[in-house]
């Protein structure tokens, strides 16, 4: 079971891919203990970025947990394989799977924690059945598929709604945000009810690391 702890989650898109394991080790060294993987397809998203040999790659330069997500299509056909690459935790699109249940019941007998993305315009209803099945609904406050993006403020009342259907349902469901997350938004997401807070650009931009990720750690505790 996921910790249900106010955690910062570095976003490796943003990382210096010519120098990706010493960006690893530094965010290490900062205190991090999950990092986000960001797999996009080029069809489900208008962007490419890696695959399972990436993930596999990462995975055998750390110990921490690897929190993949797939924006992709038809992400099926590929959950044994980001298994066999070192996913701990697989979050699949709402928008993208077919048949949902099937999907995370599918990554949960796979042996990773199950995940579920909803885009800025998709309502909450999509999700509210499967919510006694995930692990983590990570909410998107940009339009995925590019870094660098500035915060969606409606995205504030889906966590807030989304922290009371947990709440009322009795559930161990984890809220992750992802999109926007900075030292000018941190704060009110972590009021609004999120626990997991995907950074890119806030820790990577600027190459200090360390700090930024302390900057951003104090905001959320």
């Amino acid at each position: 079971m996921l910790a249900k702890e106010s955690l910062v989650v570095p976003s490796l898109l943003s990382a210096n891919f010519a120098n990706l394991e010493r960006d690893i080790k530094r965010i290490e060294s900062a205190g991090a203990t999950i990092l986000h993987l960001d797999v996009m397809d080029g069809h489900f998203v208008p962007n490419i970025s890696f695959g399972t040999n990436v993930v596999k790659a990462i995975n055998a330069t750390t110990d921490v947990i690897l929190d993949t997500h797939l924006m992709i299509e038809n992400p099926d056909h590929f959950l044994e394989q980001f298994r066999d690459a070192g996913s701990d935790i697989l979050t699949v699109h709402v928008e993208a799977c077919t048949h949902l249940y099937r999907t995370i019941t599918r990554i949960k007998d796979l042996g990773m924690n199950a995940g579920v993305s909803i885009n800025p315009a998709t309502s909450l209803n999509t999700i509210e059945e499967i919510l006694p099945f995930t692990d983590l609904i990570l909410v998107m406050s940009v339009n995925p598929g590019f870094g660098g993006q500035k915060f969606i403020e409606s995205s504030l009342q889906k966590i807030i709604s989304l922290s009371k259907i947990i709440k009322e349902k009795n559930l161990t469901t984890i809220i992750e945000v992802d999109g926007g997350i900075d030292l000018s938004t941190a704060k009110e997401v972590k009021d609004a009810g999120a626990h997991y807070f995907v950074a890119g650009n806030a820790i990577f931009g600027n190459g200090n690391i360390e700090n930024n990720y302390s900057l951003l750690t104090s905001l959320i505790k």
